[in-house]
């Protein structure tokens, strides 16, 4: 399987009701010593995409635990000034090392900037903070992440033998840098087949920190605009659910292709029922472990390990960085997520799926 092999070019779902959610663990064995390592963590939410919760916690946790190291990982909950709070309460019990998930640039750069202005190392996960100072950069090729997800639309409209498909478009968040990348993969593929004629460019519009709900209002002003849309560009799951919401509400769902990534449960699930055409698997345990080993690396103070150079457009710097490689997942290969153990056979093959998963060969 094309799964998680590092990618070396240079530059390129449990919620909790509280606002933050918390885990932490130490090991008390060398207690009072300011060099004992401690990483703090904060994740973004929960709402954007089920991932955070159900897979980079856990990751994290993992690695962090056998590793035998403090650590505290708590999520924000999709705001900024609880983002800010828990940093400041982070750096005040000691963390060494701060590794964030950005809510939006401005907000990550204070919290780096504060963090370095007291010695605490710095990485950015999963999302590069534009302007901001974290040392590292750990995350997936997004530009190839896009450009899978345009390639994806491309086939399975090409599998449908649709002529001058009027194509929409659901970016991720405009505040995001994940969603410019992903967008200039995409665009990548698309934008010669409109220019061609091959394709039609139909309504395209950015969805506000990816929230799903907006989608949805989105995607439905997008048809009534548009009514002959004929493929939808979601940059990720949960845009694309929002999206085949509004269609199964039509009695569309299955004709119109819809792209997704994450490979969530509910993404996999609209794959194997015909309603979704393809997501993008990264894999999340690649990613963290990365995250946890540089992390661990930079608290014992050592220099970490890096594959890749990524330019921060705005601080006008490289940064180094860990890039994993994401892959394409259709109906014939869902279940290479499950054989990688992302999601589990319990999950994903219940109730109306048990029979999809048998026909997909999850056993």
């Amino acid at each position: 399987m094309r799964k998680g092999l590092l990618f070396t070019a240079a530059s390129v779902a449990l919620v909790s009701s509280l606002t933050a959610c918390g885990d932490s663990s130490s090991d008390d064995s060398d207690s009072g010593s300011d060099a004992k390592p401690k990483i703090g963590v904060i994740l973004p939410d929960s709402k954007s995409s089920a991932r955070w919760e159900t897979a980079d916690r856990k990751y994290l946790s993992e690695a962090f635990k056998a590793a035998g190291v403090e650590f505290d990982i708590q999520n924000a909950q999709g705001d900024k000034q609880e983002f800010q709070t828990i940093a400041d309460q982070m750096i005040t019990s000691g963390v060494n090392v701060l590794v964030i998930v950005n809510l939006d640039s401005g907000t990550g750069k204070a919290v780096l900037d504060k963090a370095k202005g007291q010695g605490v190392a710095t990485i950015d996960y999963d999302r590069l903070t534009l302007g901001g100072s974290a040392q590292y950069y750990v995350s997936f090729d997004n530009t190839a992440v896009g450009k899978l997800q345009g390639e994806g639309l491309s086939k399975c409209l090409s599998d449908m033998k649709a002529k001058k498909p009027i194509v929409a478009t659901l970016n991720g968040s405009p505040t995001d840098n994940n969603a410019t990348l992903f967008a200039e993969g995409y665009n990548g593929v698309l934008d010669p087949k409109y220019a061609s004629g091959d394709y039609v460019k139909g309504p395209n519009q950015s969805v506000p920190d990816w929230d799903n709900a907006q989608a949805g209002t989105i995607f439905e002003q997008m048809l009534t605009s548009e009514p002959k849309i004929s493929g939808v560009l979601a940059a990720n799951d949960g845009l694309g659910n929002a999206a085949i919401a509004v269609l199964r509400k039509q009695n569309r769902n299955g004709e119109v292709p819809v792209t997704g990534q994450d490979a969530t449960v509910q993404g996999l699930q609209n794959i194997l029922a015909g309603d979704q055409c393809m997501t993008v698997y990264k894999a999340v345990k690649k990613e963290a472990d990365a995250t946890a080993r540089l992390a661990i690396s930079l608290a014992k103070g050592e220099k970490g390990e890096t594959n890749a150079t990524v330019e921060d457009p705005e601080g006008k710097r490289k940064v180094p960085s860990v890039l994993e490689t994401p892959v394409a997942i259709y109906k014939d290969n869902v279940k290479d997520v499950v054989d990688d153990g992302f999601v589990t056979k319990e999950e994903l093959c219940t109730g109306k799926y048990a029979a999809l998963c048998a026909k997909a060969g999850i056993k």
